[in-house]
């Protein structure tokens, strides 16, 4: 995506179900999951940048010893200079013990923090609200009760914490903060209490308070919990959370939207928002990696049993298909495949749009990201290629100069664009930025035949066009090709998301822009009145009203005003662009559905609510979140 957007928050849980000293001994270093912990966290950077935190929970410690620990950094590189930190605890300890005492489990847990069998990483990617230590995850309930404890994290947004607080407040609480970070938090923590208390009045004439303490920390039903708590949940998410004496968990949203997997054997149960890191973090095969289903919880108990649960009756899974497109890394061998198959199936519209002359068109991509679906569209003109060559053959006697053209022809690949890294946009002032911004690319020289050449640019998404606005096309015009045409590997994204990712208002749409300036040019501004009022009299309405507004006019048409839009006075090439079409995405990630950001069809009645309400912000002039 050449225009930079914030996005999804990225999970990483290690629980080890051997007692610490097995590992110890197994592994000849005292710091096995913390290792493998940051190599999850480092491998799922590219889902959080601008804050990270971790949190270790000790099992079966004595009275009077920590056995909660938490990090938590918003400096540059935050997941390095956390695990920095803790590093250096485990240096004190050398220092104060011996190396014979790093390697005993039961000196480790009574002097070391960051030395339990419980682990929760999370990197955080806000969506909105400041960036400071108090927003950043893990978050932390404390008790001196060890079982009503609890440590949590998350990938997610609610469209509905309005509901949610006044749930609370119905509850007798009194929350800090509107947030849904502060309202998901206080009601499992609130159900988790209730579980504590549940279970003591059940042996309170049986046992001592001491006894009854171990008791509650075994027979705790943290499905029970979580049913309870996630039932008024509207959302996407995927939360973690770890419990004081020693149980944790990860529950996904009962559609799927934000993803979680998971891999397990007799040693160690691990969850990450990705496959990836969890491949890379312990060289396992793809295939033992599991999903965690949707409505379901992955929950581990104190003993180190764990099993899959279903929490929320599951609905047809939208997975988002955003993730697939731009979000998650492309290593994941399904992701490859599947962006590969978004490139591969733009072919016939790069044909058309470039009247089939292979022979004057030259094929790059921007940014690196659009790179595996460059090489789909690229594999796809190479197909085309191959039934013209049987067509030529079947035709006839073809003149034998044509037939060796056609057989050594090639599709004409460069690399047109490259981001120059030294150069940053720090300037304050408006006009200096543009022209800063104008130089963040380079491009490669003497390559395009100028006035002949036609040069077609593969991006993964679209988002504002500011990027290619401002600074690409303005590189690419320089080459002087006769026509730029812009590719985006996804559909039009035509409405915000309200589920983990930052793009909740409605004028940073390039298509939304392009629409509503159609309906300007063509005197229909009634349209925009008819779907305000509706918005402001029915405003929790389960009905996308904001739909009205693309219904007016065929995708080709936005797309043309885009490239319109997107086209300043000085470039000189005519510039085309052309969009994958929702069909083909489907098609290409069909295990992943989730297209409300090109459709509208959002799979919940808050989302539904938040696209209303994006729109009413947009009318009334308001910059605000729209949930």
């Amino acid at each position: 995506m050449s225009d930079q957007i914030k996005h999804e928050c990225g999970i990483a849980m290690i629980r080890l179900r051997k007692p610490l000293q097995y590992y110890i001994d197994k592994y000849n270093s005292p710091t096995y999951a913390v290792n493998r912990l940051y190599v999850l966290m480092q491998k799922q950077i590219n889902r959080g940048q601008d804050g990270a935190g971790v949190a270790n929970i000790k099992i079966n410690t004595n009275p009077g010893t920590r056995y909660i620990s938490r990090y938590r950094s918003v400096e540059s590189e935050a997941v390095t200079k956390i695990f920095q930190k803790i590093a250096k605890k485990y240096k004190k300890a050398r220092k104060h013990g011996s190396e014979q005492s790093l390697m005993d489990a039961d000196w480790l847990k009574e002097n070391v923090a960051f030395s339990g069998e419980v682990w929760l990483g999370h990197l955080r990617y806000g969506t909105h609200g400041e960036n400071s230590i108090e927003t950043c995850h893990p978050f932390l309930k404390q008790n001196n009760w060890r079982s009503r404890n609890l440590v949590m994290a998350g990938n997610f947004n609610m469209t509905n914490v309005e509901e949610l607080f006044d749930i609370l407040v119905h509850l007798g609480q009194h929350p800090k903060e509107k947030t849904d970070t502060v309202t998901v938090m206080e009601k499992i923590g609130h159900f988790l209490d209730e579980e504590n208390q549940r279970i003591f009045d059940k042996y309170k004439d049986t046992y001592s308070n001491r006894e009854i303490t171990e008791v509650i920390e075994q027979e705790l039903d943290v499905a029970r919990i979580l049913r309870r708590s996630c039932r008024d949940f509207d959302g996407g998410y995927a939360m973690a959370g770890l419990i004081g004496n020693g149980a944790s968990f990860v529950v996904r949203d009962p559609i799927g939207i934000r993803p979680a997997y998971y891999y397990a054997d007799d040693e160690i149960v691990v969850i990450a928002s990705e496959k990836p890191p969890i491949k890379t973090a312990f060289d396992i095969e793809y295939k033992e990696i599991r999903e965690i289903k949707p409505g379901n919880a992955l929950i581990v108990n104190k003993d180190g049993s764990f099993g899959e649960y279903e929490i929320i009756p599951p609905r047809d899974k939208k997975s988002c298909s955003f993730e697939r497109i731009y979000f998650s890394r492309g290593t994941d061998p399904d992701i490859y495949r599947e962006r590969k198959n978004l490139g591969r199936a733009l072919v016939p519209q790069i044909l058309k749009a470039i009247d089939f002359d292979l022979k004057n068109s030259v094929f790059s991509y921007i940014p690196n990201t659009a790179e595996t679906a460059f090489y789909g569209m690229i594999e796809g003109l190479e197909d085309y290629l191959s039934a013209r060559r049987r067509e030529v053959m079947l035709e006839g006697k073809p003149h034998l100069g044509d037939v060796e053209e056609l057989l050594n022809f090639r599709p004409r690949v460069e690399k047109l664009v490259s981001k120059d890294v030294k150069v940053r946009t720090f300037i304050t002032n408006d006009s200096d930025r543009d022209v800063l911004v104008s130089n963040v690319y380079d491009t490669t020289y003497e390559v395009i035949r100028p006035g002949v050449d036609t040069i077609v640019v593969i991006d993964d998404s679209i988002v504002r066009g500011t990027t290619l606005e401002k600074s690409i096309l303005t590189t690419l015009d320089k080459l002087k090709p006769k026509r730029i045409i812009i590719v985006s590997s996804a559909p039009q994204i035509r409405f915000p998301d309200c589920y983990g990712i930052d793009m909740s208002r409605m004028k940073d749409f390039i298509a939304f822009r392009a629409a509503v300036a159609l309906i300007k040019e063509r005197g229909m501004d009634f349209v925009m009145d008819q779907i305000y009022d509706k918005c402001i009299s029915t405003p929790n309405a389960n009905e996308n009203y904001v739909k009205e507004i693309y219904s007016n006019f065929t995708d080709q048409e936005i797309s043309d005003k885009i490239a319109q839009i997107i086209t300043s006075e000085d470039i000189q090439a005519h510039v085309n662009v052309i969009y994958q079409t929702v069909f083909n995405l489907n098609q290409a990630c069909p295990d992943h559905l989730g297209d409300w950001y090109f459709t509208g069809d959002f799979p919940t009645r808050g989302g539904m609510r938040v696209v209303n309400r994006a729109f009413v912000n947009y009318m009334e002039g308001k910059i605000v979140r729209a949930y």
